[in-house]
C-alpha cells in the first residue's frame, strides 16, 4: 500500500523578511576610587537622537572593515586616556525594539549591541568629551535611567565584575604596584559590599595562596602600626588561574 503525502494547507505561509542588522559596541567601563571607596562607571551624555540629552554607556556603530574589538578600543580611545586597562567582550544584546530607530520605515533594520567590559585605574584616567555633550564617572548606586537598554547592560557588566574578582587577578589592575592588604580588602568591600569576608579571614587565606610578594617595606597611615607593602606576583598566580579564589 502506498502512502500519500498531504499538504497541511492550500496556502503556504508567507516568508518572514530577514532583518538587516547594524552592529554596535557599548562599553561598560568600571573604575574604583580607592580614596573614597566608590565603585564608578563611565557614562556619556548623548547630543544626537535618539535619546539626545540622556546619559548612556560609551558606544559606537562598527565601521566597515573594523573588528568588534577594534571598535571597542576606538570608543575607549575617544572617551578616556589611561595607562592600564582590562577589556573583554561581555554579551550581545539584540532584542527587538531595543533601539527606537527600528521601525517599518527603516526597512527592517535591527540594532545589535556587542557589549564590552572594561576596568581602568581611576587615578590614571583622563576623560575626553569627544563627540558627546558630557562625560562623567557615576557611583554605581547613583546611575540614572540610561538611554536604550544600557541599564540592563550595566547590570550584566556589574555581575561580570563581581565574578571576575572570584577567579582572576583583575583587582591588581586598579591598585598601585605596591599596596597593603588593607588596600586590597577595601577594594573588594567596595565592589562586593560589606560582609563578603571579615578582614582576618581574608588576610589569612590570601597570604596562604602565595601570589603576594612582601616587599619588605612598610607604610604608616595615621596613628596605627605600620602596614607591610605587597606586590602581585603574576608567575606565582599562574597555577591558580583556573581556580576560584577561596577568600570570596
Amino acid at each position: 500500500m502506498s502512502a500519500k503525502l498531504h499538504r497541511t494547507s492550500d496556502h503556504p505561509l508567507s516568508p518572514v523578511p530577514l532583518a538587516d542588522f547594524k552592529v554596535g559596541v557599548d562599553n561598560v567601563i568600571f573604575s574604583v576610587d580607592t580614596q573614597q571607596n566608590r565603585l564608578l562607571v563611565l557614562v556619556v551624555m548623548r547630543h544626537d537622537e535618539p535619546f539626545a540629552g540622556y546619559w548612556s554607556l560609551p558606544g559606537t556603530l562598527v565601521r566597515q572593515g573594523e573588528s568588534l574589538e577594534a571598535a571597542a578600543y576606538r570608543v575607549l580611545a575617544e572617551k578616556i586616556r589611561v595607562n592600564t586597562l582590562y577589556l573583554e567582550q561581555l554579551y550581545t544584546f539584540g532584542g527587538p525594539d531595543r533601539d527606537p530607530r527600528e521601525s517599518p520605515q527603516a526597512f527592517n533594520v535591527r540594532y545589535l549591541s556587542v557589549s564590552h567590559f572594561a576596568l581602568v585605574r581611576f587615578e590614571d584616567a583622563e576623560l575626553i568629551a569627544d563627540g558627546v555633550s558630557g562625560i562623567a564617572w557615576y557611583p554605581l548606586a547613583q546611575v540614572p535611567q540610561l538611554a536604550f537598554d544600557h541599564n540592563e547592560i550595566l547590570t550584566y557588566g556589574y555581575r561580570r565584575l563581581r565574578n571576575k574578582l572570584e577567579y582572576s587577578p583583575i583587582a591588581f589592575d586598579v591598585l598601585p604596584e605596591v599596596f597593603t592588604l588593607g588596600d586590597l580588602y577595601q577594594l573588594y568591600v567596595t565592589v562586593l559590599g560589606e560582609g563578603f569576608s571579615d578582614y582576618s579571614n581574608f588576610r589569612a587565606r590570601l597570604l596562604k595562596l602565595g601570589f603576594l610578594q612582601d616587599t619588605g617595606q612598610k607604610t604608616s597611615r595615621g596613628a596605627g602600626r605600620p602596614a607591610s607593602l605587597y606586590r602581585f606576583d603574576a608567575a606565582a598566580f599562574e597555577p591558580l588561574k583556573e581556580k576560584a579564589m577561596v577568600f570570596i
